[in-house]
């Protein structure tokens, strides 16, 4: 793993850029991208802050809406009877601190990969509770992206603490 983390520090020696160079477009546009993705986050966890959405019932009431948008039979609208409307304060909860922890973790390059897989947790909930359409696509995507490669250990707070600590999982 130390030998992983010095890799990733070569990225920003301008040897390496210069050797690179397309590699090296391809980490920037993925932090943009990761930034860009931190910040929907972090203005939808401070928007349901802002609702109040984990001490009332506003997200009941979205429910209850959605639910009669939709088709009786439907996988969505099973779901949202059976689970999500008797349990919309945990549920709440969940999304609410999911879409902080993700921006922060995000934005701060910490537990990056966690923060990505929470973001997809979030996204799978909103498809399977009836808001699937194509414009949720990118966000899967740009979820599995960040999944995937190690943006942490490129930008991030990760690179030092895999450093500190390389037998742990959650910096890699």
């Amino acid at each position: 793993m130390k030998r992983a983390v010095r890799e990733f520090q070569r990225v920003w020696k301008w040897a390496w850029v210069k050797a690179h160079p397309v590699r090296f477009g391809g980490i920037l546009f993925h932090l943009l991208v990761r930034t860009l993705f931190a910040a929907f986050w972090l203005l939808g966890g401070i928007n349901k802050l802002e609702n109040d959405w984990m001490t009332s019932d506003y997200l009941r009431e979205v429910f209850l809406h959605r639910l009669t948008e939709m088709p009786p039979d439907a996988f969505a609208s099973l779901f949202l009877q059976h689970f999500a409307i008797p349990l919309y304060l945990p549920v709440a909860w969940v999304i609410t601190l999911g879409e902080l922890y993700s921006a922060i973790g995000l934005l701060l390059g910490l537990t990056t990969r966690i923060a990505a897989g929470v973001s997809l947790f979030i996204l799978c909930g909103f498809a399977v509770g009836g808001y699937y359409d194509a414009s949720l696509i990118p966000f899967f995507m740009m979820a599995a992206a960040f999944l995937w490669w190690p943006s942490g250990l490129w930008l991030g707070i990760d690179r030092p603490l895999a450093k500190r600590y390389p037998s742990s999982r959650w910096f890699r």
